[in-house]
């Protein structure tokens, strides 16, 4: 499909909205000019989804667990439960991931729990025998590793989607809804560098340990993520292929 793609922000936070939006160009190898970003935090969600080839949306300190939401973070995820459904009725492409994984689970009927976090740092994720066989995990080595910092997940694969990456800590890492919906709990997006300018903004949001900082960051820079970049690749050359 010609088009642009849309990155979707979810960040309050400008600086680290602004560098996801730039490691989500670098990842799908597009020009800025190819990637609109849309700050949904503080803007509605567009009406005219159907004129982008692919939609992403980045993660974000929001939790769907959270007990106490403000009008904005509600209103924030019913637009994101709206841009899942035009997903899910085919009608653009999109990958969730981090915080939109928990949007998409809720919607799709499953639980999402705070007994499944994980550290701020590289996990090794392991593909399903459906994700081996997914069109865009298919393309990825059979484990690889990722970038994650989160404080929920989603229990179990939630109604009607297809499990494609997990691992013990986590066990629903990546799957598939409908024919145009992927929904990652791992970060697809940023380069070790990114992640860890990334974790400055972060660092009294009690992802790990303030005090640990360049502890935390000397270990995911030593982490190889080349592989989760493959999936944005494809993911974009699917897209424009349609």
């Amino acid at each position: 499909m010609t088009g642009p793609f849309l990155y979707v922000c979810a960040r309050p936070q400008r600086e680290a909205a602004n560098a996801e939006w730039a490691s989500f160009r670098d990842g799908l190898g597009l020009d800025g000019a190819d990637l609109i970003h849309h700050d949904l935090v503080r803007e509605p969600l567009p009406t005219d989804l159907d004129r982008f080839a692919g939609v992403v949306v980045g993660g974000s300190p929001f939790n769907v667990t959270d007990p106490a939401k403000t009008d904005a973070q509600l209103r924030l995820e019913r637009d994101l439960e709206a841009l899942a459904s035009v997903a899910l009725e085919g009608r653009t492409r999109a990958m969730f991931t981090c915080f939109g994984i928990g949007v998409v689970t809720r919607l799709l009927g499953g639980v999402v729990t705070l007994d499944h976090p994980e550290d701020t740092g590289p996990a090794e994720i392991t593909l399903t025998a459906d994700g081996r066989r997914d069109e865009l995990f298919g393309i990825l080595a059979p484990r690889f590793h990722a970038l994650t910092a989160h404080k929920e997940g989603t229990a179990h694969v939630p109604p009607g989607a297809t499990l494609l990456a997990s691992n013990p800590a986590c066990p629903v890492q990546a799957y598939r809804a409908g024919a145009a919906l992927w929904a990652t709990q791992f970060h697809p997006e940023p380069t070790v560098d990114a992640f860890v300018a990334r974790m400055a903004v972060y660092r009294a949001a009690g992802y790990f340990d303030a005090d640990a900082f360049d502890e935390v960051a000397a270990h995911v820079r030593t982490a190889s993520v080349e592989q989760p970049a493959l999936l944005l690749r494809t993911f974009a050359a699917h897209a424009r292929a349609e």
